[in-house]
């Protein structure tokens, strides 16, 4: 796998040779070379790249160069950086339809599309709310509430950060709880039938951005769900941050039926 990366980067040497009257600043160069390489299959999905160092040797470039080239393609979805392991080819950037007609989970929505769903906890614990959770949930004086933190995974890579918010009388033991927050909410017969959400698109938080392995201030939505029972029993208040580069939001629309007017006499 090594000797095929490293042949990719030296046809981008080869490449950036011939374009040596280009005006272009360097990086986009390299990122323009490199783009054409997995275009063209040279450099496949699932390779890794070279160290900087090692590009750095190939090509002449500076490592500041070639990391603010390399950045450009990891914006675009084409490359991805995984901590402590290196830069990695991934081809396309492939969107994730959200339905917003309908309540599910993420768990469900991520199978539903063949892929694997998984979490990485950031903290859970029960609390006592905060002003405004204890009104969004209804929550009596005295009330203490479960607080999941968490970051929300398909084949491995960090989609969304979620903050929910449950009663906690419907989750009586935290090693009972799973990954799937409706699951225990089923079992404590406290489904979500029905939510309100609201989101808006925002500028990605640090703090959350480094979750994500995103750059601050990348695009995102972030989403307020208070998801009910059927009876009307507010059981979910959950904040959530999405990158926006990777889901499209989804609603059928439909048009009034128009009553046809009287008859004239």
């Amino acid at each position: 796998m090594k000797q095929n990366v490293n042949a990719g980067v030296l046809y981008f040497r080869d490449w950036l040779r011939q374009h040596e009257d280009d005006p272009t600043p360097l990086y986009i160069q390299l990122a323009n070379g490199l783009r054409s390489l997995i275009q063209d299959g040279k450099l496949k999905v699932g390779e890794a790249l070279p160290s900087e160092r090692s590009i750095a040797e190939m090509t002449s470039l500076s490592r500041v160069t070639i990391r603010k080239g390399i950045e450009l393609l990891v914006r675009e979805g084409l490359l991805r950086q995984r901590r402590g392991s290196g830069t990695y080819v991934t081809g396309t950037v492939e969107r994730i339809e959200q339905p917003l007609a309908r309540l599910t989970s993420f768990s469900e929505d991520m199978i539903s599309y063949g892929r694997r769903p998984s979490v990485r906890w950031i903290a859970r614990e029960y609390a006592r709310p905060s002003a405004r959770e204890a009104m969004a949930l209804g929550l009596s004086p005295g009330e203490d509430v479960v607080r999941l933190h968490r970051i929300r995974l398909a084949d491995d890579l960090p989609l969304a950060v979620e903050l929910a918010v449950v009663p906690a009388k419907y989750i009586p033991s935290l090693d009972q709880l799973g990954d799937s927050l409706y699951e225990a909410l089923a079992r404590a017969n406290a489904h979500p039938d029905k939510a309100l959400q609201r989101m808006h698109a925002c500028a990605l938080p640090p703090f959350e951005a480094q979750l994500l392995e995103a750059d601050a201030g990348e695009p995102a939505l972030h989403i307020e769900r208070i998801s009910r029972t059927k009876a009307g029993t507010a059981v979910e208040f959950t904040r959530s941050y999405y990158k926006g580069d990777r889901f499209d939001f989804v609603v059928e629309l439909t048009l009034p039926r128009q009553e046809a007017p009287p008859e004239k006499a």
